[in-house]
């Protein structure tokens, strides 16, 4: 569409940000995740007030297991906390995991989160203990760390390997707790979900380089 001043005016919204993601330069494509992630963390702590406010409404949005009428809420679920103690301590894993993500590409960010949200929230409702009900972040965070744990493996690229390294050494102790089923109180299930189909993610959504490179 003209702008009247002889340029053409640029195209606005996510499908265009999508469809001209391949021309940015790594400082835009850094700019461009870190806007998406700060906007996905205040958008969790903005339903916890608005969770609070409202008498804990929004914890209906949780799932709850094998009932056919919650399969509903199985994408909401991954928005929703029990707590602002809850929002903080998925926040920051989310922040870092999900921008280093994103730095891949926004496109295939969207289809990593959007695998890890959907297979997470219908394995918690298959597998989930009786009377629970599971919600949160968390889900997505271990998926994140999956994926970005073996993609530098899987395409073969040195930086990624180093990420996957410090991500190890950062949070791969509370990752192996947060899998344990000795906790209470906690979604085991969902975290090991997540954290399984990350990885998986990872080599479905793998970029293609030419056999036997190594690129930083």
């Amino acid at each position: 569409m003209a702008d009247g001043t002889g340029g053409v005016r640029r195209v606005r919204g996510m499908r265009g940000v999508l469809s001209s993601e391949r021309a940015w330069s790594r400082g835009e494509r850094a700019k461009a995740a870190a806007k998406l992630m700060v906007g996905w963390v205040a958008l969790l702590w903005l339903l916890e007030l608005i969770d609070v406010a409202s008498g804990h409404a929004l914890d209906d949005f949780g799932v709850m297991p094998r009932a056919v009428p919650e399969l509903v809420d199985v994408v909401p679920s991954a928005f929703i906390h029990f707590g602002f103690g809850h929002v903080a301590a998925n926040s920051v894993p989310l922040l870092v995991l999900g921008f280093l993500s994103a730095l891949g590409g926004l496109r295939r960010f969207a289809a990593v989160c959007a695998l890890i949200i959907v297979a997470d929230g219908l394995g918690v409702w298959l597998i989930s203990p009786d009377n629970s009900n599971t919600a949160g972040a968390s889900g997505v965070v271990f998926g994140l760390f999956g994926f970005l744990l073996v993609s530098g493996f899987v395409e073969r690229r040195l930086l990624g390997v180093a990420v996957g390294v410090v991500i190890a050494g950062i949070w791969g102790g509370s990752i192996l707790a947060g899998i344990a089923p000795t906790q209470t109180g906690v979604s085991w299930q969902g975290h090991l979900i997540g954290l399984v189909t990350g990885v998986v993610a990872a080599f479905l959504f793998r970029r293609r380089e030419p056999r036997g490179t190594l690129n930083a």
